[in-house]
């Protein structure tokens, strides 16, 4: 972009508030950390909520450490998240398309930029060289940040700053720090609003008094809470939950993680519960509704918004990621009746569980009759020679059903509990692993429906030969 088209945000210039221009700004040195998509996620949400533009700028200047990986993964688990961006990057590739008329959106094509913004320092005489970097002219005055959260935060000089505040713009190899990148990318891009962790807090001042060196108006900070572990420890990478990636491998939806990462550090007073969707949460988002404290990261908490969001899913929709997450362990369901394959994971919707754990619940509709596996305790258990009689009246009583309903199959076996003077479980039980392999899995009744008359049949009579044996 050329100088001309530099935004400036000068006190004085503007007769209306400019427009809200929010970014995102991650440094692709791994994987996509849970405070990061977090961070994301409020500047997504003020963006619509206000109208306002949603810009991702990868700031990939630390050449030792980024990687075309962790630009692949950071893009794809926003994307996952569902947190499209008005301007930035289409793909990884630094070379590749891009939207939004402020780019470069790699901090590493963007080096003649930063290279005409110092020397605009240095002819101000705000900055200098020496020892072969660039320095700016630090003020040795204290600097009040502005917080849209915080509140006005004074930060005094350290006694070593008192001695010396200025500090490197850009090091003795040519490489800028991030300080100075961070700034010159905010004016340039014309951002507004910089809403990021509390941990950034202390580079404010740095920041602001950069701003103001350019001789513009510092963006509208707000720095919100850190997210910790549940015993109150800094999260780190290695931490169950860190890493975005983890929700996707181990089935969790996206809208769960969105729901429980927004109430992270936020909540409305507007709203009459906890359970949102993205587009539900954006209408209520208010900087001012942010939390001053810390949040605690709780893994159950979030495994409730799954089962909640999964509950909520419409039927085509869960079908559709049930069948990938069979797909992943190598269940094929192409080969079945989709109308089959529809109403075979439609019975463990109501289940909630994690969308890997999917298989372990419905594994059993999809292979030959003749060959169900037995869960070896429940085998031993329930397959007895003692339950050979109460299997073989069930799968008479079952075939002589003139509807195959779930609700026909129910009255059936608790029938012929009454009549043997039995607890249904005494026949539950053995149908169960007989027509499943496992104790525990969809609705008994109504996974007997779906398996249908003959391939209840087959299996019950296989289950007899076992239990006989």
């Amino acid at each position: 972009m050329d100088e001309s088209a530099a935004i400036s945000y000068s006190p004085g210039l503007m007769s209306a508030p400019a427009p809200v221009r929010v970014r995102f700004a991650p440094s692709p040195t791994g994987y996509l950390h849970v405070g990061g998509a977090r961070t994301a996620l409020f500047n997504w949400l003020y963006a619509r909520r206000t109208g306002g533009t949603f810009v991702l700028r990868i700031e990939d200047t630390d050449n030792a450490r980024n990687s075309q990986a962790a630009v692949d993964v950071i893009l794809s688990g926003l994307r996952w998240l569902g947190l499209d961006w008005d301007e930035g990057p289409l793909t990884g590739d630094a070379d590749g398309p891009v939207k939004g008329a402020f780019g470069p959106y790699f901090q590493s094509r963007r080096g003649e930029i930063y290279r005409r913004r110092a020397e605009e320092l240095k002819a101000k005489g705000m900055a200098y060289e020496k020892d072969g970097a660039l320095f700016f002219r630090m003020t040795r005055d204290p600097v009040t940040i502005p917080d849209q959260v915080v509140g006005d935060v004074v930060r005094p000089l350290t006694d070593r700053e008192a001695v010396d505040p200025d500090w490197v713009l850009i090091r003795s190899d040519g490489v800028p720090v991030f300080h100075f990148v961070n700034v010159v990318d905010d004016l340039e891009m014309g951002i507004t609003h910089v809403i990021r962790g509390e941990d950034h807090l202390s580079n404010t001042a740095k920041h602001i008094a950069l701003f103001r060196a350019f001789g513009a108006e510092p963006p509208k900070y707000a720095h919100i809470p850190l997210i910790l572990n549940l015993d109150g420890s800094k999260m780190s990478k290695r931490d169950q939950g860190a890493s975005v990636q983890s929700y996707v491998d181990e089935g969790y939806l996206p809208e769960a993680v969105i729901n429980y990462l927004s109430l992270l550090g936020w909540s409305s007073k507007a709203a009459t519960n906890e359970l949102f969707t993205r587009d539900e949460i954006a209408p209520l988002f208010e900087l001012a509704d942010i939390n001053r404290s810390n949040a605690r990261f709780d893994l159950k908490k979030l495994e409730h918004f799954h089962f909640e969001h999964a509950r909520r899913l419409s039927p085509e929709r869960f079908v559709s990621i049930g069948v990938e997450a069979l797909k992943k362990v190598g269940i094929e369901t192409a080969g079945f009746d989709p109308a089959y394959v529809r109403a075979a994971l439609l019975t463990a919707q109501e289940k909630g569980k994690l969308f890997k754990e999917l298989p372990i619940w419905t594994d059993f509709y999809f292979v030959n009759d003749d060959a169900v596996v037995y869960d070896a305790e429940a085998k031993t258990k329930a397959l007895t020679p003692a339950s050979v009689s109460a299997l073989e009246q069930l799968a008479s009583r079952f075939q002589s059903l003139p509807e195959y309903t779930a609700a026909a199959l129910e009255a059936a076996l608790k029938g012929l509990a009454t009549e043997l003077g039995v607890k249904v479980g005494v026949l539950i039980a053995p149908c169960r692993v007989g027509c499943t392999g496992r104790t525990v899995g969809p609705s008994l009744y109504h996974l007997l429906e779906v398996l249908g008359r003959d391939r209840v049949a087959r299996r019950l009579a296989r289950a007899r030969t076992v239990a006989a044996s």
